[in-house]
């Protein structure tokens, strides 16, 4: 495989969107750190009078004796599992939101992308090799440090709060409990104001890098490129020599259509068209086969083994040659100079067959001048 060092193309759309079958996809754990602290202090926040209510509820349940219940053991049980099914009532709400939070924060940052193949098991990371490679790798090093960086951050800026703020909290040792959990909830509010504003700079800067070091992860050699332009528009070699086979074909099958023509005209030895007519089933003369150079010999010879009359029309050969194509009919425009060279052809076969007198020698079959690609250049030798 190419070394990275080689990778200087951007990821085709083709690749890209193999990434993102595999998984491949950027990712901002800041912004989904963000979202979570943030959306979910904005959550607790709005939800604070239903969640100081529920717990208060839950504690003074919690702290209540019940003298009766001493002589059953099975009563702390009972009271445990209530309690727990009250606790539950107020966390899966609030995971709920997280969980919510979280896949916004994450179509945010790499859009929709479901798939299947992450769940695979794939034994290559297991080689220590390959691990050790992505430990010391640019990206996981940048990652590594980045989350260096910002947990020294949110630690000096959570503990200087702390620090500045400890008398608040010395202050709730005072107060009866819900008033204490009030001013306790009060101070850390502002504790969780200044992480988010934190988190939120990080992702600022981690969206777009995620991005950028996708990118580059996907970049291609020109030796990946050549080998996907392969991939998606076939081997030229094989191609070609397709192509080649096809023409081969498409030439064999000309040449078999020679022997059933009415004529060949030729020009004299560069150009050759065979035609057919048959009165009642075509509109006009069909041009059954054409080629220049070896070909239109080879046209020749086949003709003259079927004993298919050659004539040479040189101007009319190389305006059929120009302006028909195989199994078409001849433009309109040449009709005129086509029949004098059938009726030619019929009172030729009619003095073979003893019906009449040989006709004189074939007159100059005059064609359009913008029919005739080689009109007003000299003579061919």
């Amino acid at each position: 495989m190419a070394d990275s060092q080689d990778r200087n193309l951007p990821a085709s759309e083709r690749k890209i969107r193999r990434a993102r079958e595999d998984g491949q996809v950027a990712r901002s754990r800041d912004l989904s750190h963000l979202a979570m602290v943030g959306g979910g202090g904005a959550v607790l926040l709005a939800a604070t009078p239903w969640l100081l209510d529920a717990s208060q509820r839950i504690l003074l349940a919690g702290l209540r004796f019940d003298a009766r219940n001493v002589a059953r053991p099975e009563a702390m049980l009972e009271r445990l599992g209530e309690l727990t099914l009250a606790f539950l009532a107020i966390l899966a709400p609030m995971g709920g939101v997280a969980l919510v939070l979280t896949l916004i924060a994450s179509l945010a940052s790499g859009g929709w992308n479901f798939t299947w193949k992450p769940l695979f098991p794939k034994f290559g990371p297991l080689n220590p090799l390959a691990g050790l490679g992505r430990m010391v790798s640019g990206d996981h090093l940048g990652n590594l440090v980045k989350s260096c960086v910002l947990a020294a951050v949110l630690g000096i800026v959570g503990t200087s709060y702390l620090y500045t703020h400890l008398a608040q909290f010395h202050d709730a040792l005072t107060m009866s409990l819900p008033l204490a959990m009030t001013h306790t909830g009060q101070a850390l509010v502002s504790g969780v104001g200044l992480l988010v504003l934190v988190l939120l700079v990080s992702a600022v800067i981690d969206v777009p890098l995620q991005r950028f070091m996708m990118a580059r992860r996907l970049k291609m050699s020109v030796q990946e490129f050549k080998q996907e332009h392969k991939e998606l528009e076939g081997n030229a070699e094989v191609k070609a020599k397709v192509k080649a086979r096809m023409r081969e074909m498409a030439r064999k099958r000309m040449f078999a259509a020679v022997p059933g023509a009415d004529l060949v005209v030729m020009n004299p030895t560069h150009y050759a068209v065979a035609l057919k007519y048959e009165d009642g089933q075509m509109a006009a003369p069909r041009v059954v086969a054409k080629g220049a150079d070896l070909i239109a010999l080879r046209i020749r010879d086949i003709a003259k083994e079927a004993k298919v009359p050659v004539l040479q029309a040189p101007a009319l050969a190389r305006a059929l040659y120009a302006h028909t194509e195989l199994e078409q009919e001849i433009p309109a425009r040449l009709f005129s100079a086509v029949a004098q060279v059938l009726a030619h052809v019929y009172q030729l076969k009619a003095a073979w067959a003893g019906r009449g007198a040989m006709p004189a020698d074939l007159p100059t079959i005059e064609v359009p001048d913008d029919l005739d690609p080689h009109h007003g250049k000299t003579a061919e030798a």
